[in-house]
């Protein structure tokens, strides 16, 4: 068995093909506001905003913060997929052995916390034993957990996970496992699956799908992706505003710039949060 240890430099939100893209510049008011809205957001009350703002502030480079703040949460949360989020961005932000909760989760008899734990590992790495992830993508019973499995294990280099998740995206008939496939082809997979990716838009059922599938093409450099997600930024629907603020940054969309900057001050805090995160690491 090998022993995974999965480089948080090679895990960071940088897709194929956008490292080395001109950057942004902010201004001293507008990057403290992004701030404000991280520091806010990691105080809420709302849990998953908070671990949002978490990830972003580690991307900004206070990972130190976010390790203070997170740390006690961890100690006393019982539900394992709150646990998966607090261990990840621990992880994230520098604690590596926080992952070893991960895979200790995907052990667990009880499911309640098998996909969380797949879907981080993937997003921060791991060190130590990949048993548990490799028994998570051998069993088919449940799909996302193989769909998030092999997420974990292709982004790691595993040929036989990434044949998987293209497969999927290319069969799969239902559109809440296909547009996952698909979501994570535009993160770790390259320009051949472009095409792909795009031959699915026409199935899909509702704009919340076409979206996701859109921002994978954006992610993989597609201008007819791009010019989608600029619109996405607009969305009546506050699900997809968001995500298309994380893609923004992770495609390197500069052009986004001011769009981002005005989401700044979106009703929903999951905006907000994701537009700060997308402007701060497009200034870096």
């Amino acid at each position: 068995m090998k022993n995974w240890t999965v480089s948080l430099v090679l895990l960071g939100l940088m897709s194929i093909g956008t490292a080395g893209a001109e950057g942004i510049k902010l201004d001293a008011t507008t990057r403290a506001k992004c701030l404000k809205v991280l520091r806010d957001g990691l105080n809420s009350a709302e849990f998953w905003p908070s671990i949002h703002a978490a990830e972003a502030l580690t991307l900004a480079g206070k990972g130190k913060e976010v390790r203070k703040f997170l740390e006690p949460k961890l100690k006393t949360e019982t539900d394992d997929q709150k646990r998966c989020g607090l261990a990840r961005e621990l992880s994230r932000a520098g604690d590596k052995a926080r992952s070893q909760v991960l895979l200790d989760i995907l052990k667990k008899k009880d499911d309640h916390g098998h996909v969380h734990a797949a879907e981080s590992l993937y997003k921060v790495g791991w060190t130590g034993d990949g048993k548990p992830i490799e028994a998570a993508f051998a069993q088919t019973s449940n799909v996302r957990l193989r769909l998030m499995a092999a997420a974990a294990l292709g982004r790691n280099g595993n040929a036989e996970a990434m044949t998987y998740l293209r497969d999927r995206t290319r069969e799969e008939k239902d559109p809440t496992l296909y547009f996952i496939s698909a979501w994570v082809l535009g993160r770790i997979g390259d320009k051949s699956d472009i095409e792909l990716i795009r031959k699915r838009i026409p199935d899909a059922p509702d704009a919340w799908t076409k979206a996701f599938l859109e921002h994978s093409l954006a992610n993989l450099g597609d201008p007819e992706g791009r010019q989608a997600l600029v619109r996405n930024l607009k969305s009546d629907d506050a699900r997809i505003r968001i995500y298309a603020a994380v893609f923004a940054g992770e495609a390197r969309m500069v052009s986004t710039k001011a769009q981002l900057i005005k989401l700044l001050d979106d009703e929903n805090l999951d905006a907000r949060i994701r537009a700060a995160q997308a402007l701060l690491v497009l200034s870096r």
